[in-house]
C-alpha cells in the first residue's frame, strides 16, 4: 500500500465521519491550515451550515439544531466541536475551533509514525494512486517545428508537459507522449531559399555537427523571413517555392529538404534526452493534410464549417468565439483545418479518455475555436480534450545570448545557466567529468524549477543568478537539500539502525506534518493539470528539513529517539526524490 492511499485513508475517514456524526450533506471543504500550529486538518463544515441554515441531527439523543438559529458560525462551531468529542475517531488527538466558525483537527503522533513507516516502505512508488487506472491520457507538448530553432517557449512546453505526463502516470493511467510539429509550410521555404543561395557551403556544412548543422538552417529561415517582408521578388520566389516543396517534384530540393528535416529532428532528440522525455510518437503537418481536408469536407457537409468568399471557415460568433478559416482561398489547409484533423485522427489511434495539449497562451483563443469545431464535427471526440496555454519566460536582466534574430535558443539559455553553475563549482575538488554531469544535473533543475513554480498560464520572469542559488526559492534548492539529507543517511550505516517506531513520549514534528500531505498535493496537481502545487510543496518541505536538521542531532547512538529521526530523514527523502522525479528532476550523487 502506497503512502498516498494512506493519507487520502485519513483525510476521507475524517470527512465521512464529520457527515455522519453531523448528519450534514453540505459541501464542506476539509483541507490544511494555512499554519501548522492550527492543526493538520481543517474544516468549514460549521460556516457552510449555518450559510444555508442546514440542519445537523445529534446521532445520540436526535436533537435538531437549526444552523439558522445560532447566534453565528462561531457559536455552531462549538456545537458541532462536542458532538464531534463525544464520538471522536481514535486517530483525532485534539479538535478545536478557530477563527470566525473552522473546525480544527490535530492527528495523534501514532498516524504521523504510521505514515512515516508507510513512506519508507513505498519507495519510489510514493504519491502514487490509482485514480485514473484504466484510463489512456494523451498529452501533446513541445512541438517544435524543422527548419527552425528550438527556443525557450518549447523549453517551456516541455517542461510542463513532461511533469503532467509524469504525475499522470503517477495516478494509473497509461500516458501516450506526443509532439507535433510542422515540417511543411512557408517556413521550410524560407529557410530553403536561402540554403539554396549557398550551394557551395552545403558540404562544407553537412561535415559539422548536428548543432551547427540546425544553425545554420535556422540563420537561412531568419534570412529568409527578413527577405520575405522586405523585397517583392524575394516573396514570389519563396512562396513558388513553397509549392515544390509541398508537391515534391524536384530531386534536388527533395534531397535538401530530407536533410534539413533529419538534421532537426536528431538534433530535437538530442535536447530531449537532456530533459528527460521521450515521445512515443511524433505527428507531423506533413502526415494530416489529408485527415485535415477530410475532416473539412465532413463539417461541410453537417453544415458546421462553410464556404466565405473561395475559403472555408468556421463562425464562432454564435458560440462566443471568433470566424476562422479552414481552408484559404487557394484551397489550402491552414493551421486550424491540421489542428482538427489531427485531433481525429488522435481519436481514431488511440480512442483516448483524455487529450492534454501544452501551447504558449497566444493560441488559447485560436484552440477555443478548434475545440468547438472538433465537438461538433466529431461529437464523440467532446469534451475529452484539454488545452494548457502557458506564459511566455522573460529576463530579469534582459541579458541573453542568441545566434538566430531575436529568438532565444533553448541550447544559448541552457549553456548559460550551466555556465554559471560551473563557476559556483569551481572550487570542489572532483574529476572535470564528474563536475560536468553535477552542473548538467543542477542546471536542468534551475530551468525546470523556474519554469514549474508558476502557475499555468502566467508569465515567469527569470533571474539567472536565484536560478542557481542553493539558498531558498530555487531547484538547486531542492536538490541540495536532499543530497545532504542522504549524506546523513550514509554516515548513519554501522552507527544506529532506522526504526520509524515512534519513540516514547515523542512530540510530532512539522516535518512529519508535511511529510503526510505530499499525496494529496499529487492528487490536487493531478486534478488541476498544476505542477506548482508540487513544486511550492517541496520547498515548504525543504525548509521543514532543514530546521529539523538544525535543532536536532540525528545521528547519536546515546539518543533513543535518533533511529526514528532517522526515519523521517529516509522518509524526507524519499518523499524529496518522487517529488522531483514527477518534475523530471534528478538528484545528483553530490553537490
Amino acid at each position: 500500500m502506497s503512502f498516498f492511499t494512506t493519507g487520502m485513508n485519513i483525510q476521507e475517514k475524517i470527512k465521512n465521519w464529520i457527515k455522519e456524526t453531523l448528519n450534514v450533506e453540505e459541501d464542506f471543504s476539509l483541507e490544511y491550515p494555512n499554519q501548522m500550529s492550527h492543526g493538520d486538518y481543517s474544516t468549514n463544515v460549521a460556516m457552510v451550515a449555518y450559510r444555508n441554515f442546514a440542519k445537523a441531527v445529534d446521532s445520540h439523543s436526535d436533537e435538531i439544531i437549526w444552523a439558522g438559529k445560532a447566534e453565528n458560525p462561531n457559536k455552531l462551531a462549538e456545537l458541532f466541536r462536542e458532538k464531534l468529542e463525544n464520538n471522536k475517531l481514535p486517530e483525532i488527538l485534539k479538535i478545536e475551533v478557530a477563527g470566525p466558525g473552522f473546525i480544527n483537527f490535530s492527528l495523534t503522533p501514532e498516524v504521523f509514525s504510521n505514515v512515516i513507516s508507510e513512506t519508507i516502505k513505498s519507495g519510489r512508488d510514493i504519491g502514487h494512486n490509482q485514480k485514473l487506472r484504466g484510463k489512456k491520457f494523451l498529452v501533446e507538448y513541445t512541438d517544435p517545428n524543422p527548419f527552425k530553432e528550438f527556443h525557450i517557449g518549447h523549453l517551456m512546453s516541455n517542461a510542463i508537459g513532461e511533469a503532467i505526463s509524469r504525475i499522470i502516470v503517477g495516478e494509473g493511467a497509461e500516458v501516450v507522449r506526443l509532439s507535433y510539429g510542422g515540417d511543411v509550410g512557408l517556413h521550410v521555404a524560407k529557410a530553403m531559399f536561402v540554403v539554396l543561395s549557398q550551394k557551395s557551403e552545403i558540404e562544407n556544412i553537412k561535415n559539422k555537427s548536428k548543432k551547427e548543422q540546425l544553425e545554420f538552417w535556422a540563420e537561412s529561415y531568419v534570412a529568409g523571413s527578413t527577405l520575405y517582408t522586405q523585397n517583392e521578388d524575394s516573396k514570389k520566389e519563396i512562396d513558388e517555392l513553397n509549392k515544390v516543396i509541398f508537391d515534391k517534384s524536384d530531386k534536388e530540393i527533395n534531397e535538401l529538404y530530407d536533410w534539413g528535416r533529419e538534421v532537426s529532428i536528431d538534433f530535437f532528440q538530442e535536447i530531449f534526452k537532456r530533459l528527460g522525455t521521450k515521445f512515443d510518437k511524433n505527428f507531423w503537418e506533413s502526415e494530416v493534410v489529408e485527415d485535415a481536408l477530410k475532416a473539412v469536407q465532413i463539417g461541410l457537409d453537417k453544415k458546421i464549417l462553410e464556404q466565405s468568399e473561395g475559403a472555408v471557415v468556421f463562425k464562432g460568433e454564435e458560440y462566443g468565439l471568433h470566424t476562422r478559416v479552414f481552408v484559404n482561398s487557394k484551397g489550402v489547409p491552414t493551421y486550424e483545418a491540421k489542428e482538427l484533423g489531427l485531433g481525429i485522427k488522435k481519436y481514431e489511434m488511440y480512442s483516448f479518455d483524455k487529450s492534454v495539449v501544452i501551447t504558449g497562451n497566444e493560441q488559447n483563443d485560436y484552440f477555443k475555436v478548434v475545440l468547438k469545431a472538433t465537438e461538433l464535427i466529431k461529437p464523440e471526440v467532446s469534451g475529452k480534450t484539454v488545452h494548457i496555454g502557458h506564459g511566455m519566460l522573460r529576463f530579469a536582466t534582459g541579458k541573453m545570448s542568441s545566434r538566430t534574430g531575436n529568438v532565444i535558443t533553448a541550447v544559448s539559455l541552457m549553456s548559460d545557466i550551466k555556465d554559471l553553475v560551473l563557476e559556483k563549482m569551481k572550487d570542489r575538488e572532483m574529476d572535470e567529468n564528474k563536475k560536468n554531469s553535477i552542473a548538467e544535473q543542477v542546471m536542468i533543475g534551475a530551468l525546470k524549477y523556474s519554469i514549474l513554480k508558476q502557475t499555468p498560464g502566467k508569465d515567469i520572469v527569470f533571474d539567472f543568478e536565484k536560478s542557481v542559488s542553493f539558498e531558498g526559492d530555487s531547484g538547486p534548492y531542492l536538490q541540495y537539500a536532499t543530497v545532504r539529507a542522504n549524506s546523513i543517511l550514509k554516515k548513519s550505516v554501522g552507527v544506529v539502525s532506522i526504526d520509524s517506531e515512534i519513540p516514547e513520549n515523542w512530540q510530532t514534528s512539522d516535518l512529519e506534518r508535511m511529510i503526510e500531505r505530499f499525496g494529496n498535493i499529487v492528487s490536487r496537481a493531478g486534478d488541476e493539470y498544476a505542477s506548482h502545487y508540487i513544486v511550492t510543496y517541496l520547498i515548504a518541505l525543504a525548509s521543514e528539513f532543514n530546521s529539523f536538521y538544525a535543532q536536532n542531532k540525528i545521528i547519536d547512538e546515546a539518543d533513543k529517539t535518533s533511529p526514528y529521526k532517522l526515519a523521517i530523514t529516509q522518509a524526507f527523502v524519499n518523499v524529496m526524490t518522487a517529488g522531483l522525479n514527477l518534475l523530471a528532476i534528478s538528484i545528483p550523487e553530490e553537490m
